[in-house]
């Protein structure tokens, strides 16, 4: 299965997710590529949309290859494989202190005036492009646990099936759309897998602000 695009893939999220229509839940995308796919599922379910805001913890010398995750609150997820790829406490410390200020900057980017959507007592809907590690779902997934959503569902259109089963301790329900065993990157599943960058972020939150 290969997707035209994020906006395609947001669509087929839309049919699988269609019992939550009406039920006005809150959409939230992880930054920035399932951004505008969060907008489009929200909209489709007459529900809210903002963002969940974690970081990738990369490996030495590796920075695309994910050994961890941090949210909002500093809790990280660190994965079992983190010592394997060369990161040691100290590194892991080091990359954990920069990723926060990271999520800092960005919610004072995003939202300045705005602070993020309670979930509590709401059905939550996690949206990302896809997962590869699982690592930034399950820091979205924890963090949103700690404030006592109704419901939280993790939606995505492409994820190995191992990092499904792990996503699954995490989540009330996981949707996707595929789960191949071929797995090497998010990527190859989309046609046009273009960067979305900070400017569209804004705009898409900017306009929700809107009366």
């Amino acid at each position: 299965m290969i997707f035209r695009d994020r906006e395609q893939a947001a669509q087929l999220l839309v049919e699988k997710l269609a019992a939550y229509k009406g039920k006005h839940p809150l959409v939230l995308a992880i930054p920035r590529g399932a951004v505008p796919m969060a907008k489009i599922v929200a909209d489709a379910l007459e529900g809210e949309f903002d963002v969940v805001l974690v970081r990738k913890l990369g490996a030495p010398g590796n920075p695309e290859f994910a050994i961890g995750a941090i949210d909002e609150t500093g809790w990280a997820h660190v994965s079992p494989h983190a010592i394997l790829a060369g990161a040691d406490d100290a590194y892991i410390e080091r990359v954990k202190a920069r990723e926060l200020e990271t999520i800092r900057q960005r919610r004072a980017q995003y939202s300045p005036l705005h602070p993020p959507v309670d979930p509590r007592d709401r059905i939550v809907i996690v949206i990302d492009d896809g997962l590869a590690t699982g690592s930034t779902m399950l820091a979205a997934l924890h963090a949103l646990r700690q404030r006592n959503p109704l419901k939280l569902i993790c939606a995505v259109p492409v994820a190995p099936p191992d990092t499904l089963l792990r996503v699954a301790e995490k989540a009330d329900e996981v949707l996707y759309l595929y789960a191949p065993e071929n797995f090497q990157a998010v990527g190859q599943f989309y046609a046009d897998f273009g960067q979305v960058e900070d400017d569209e972020v804004i705009a898409l939150l900017s306009e929700r602000k809107k009366p």
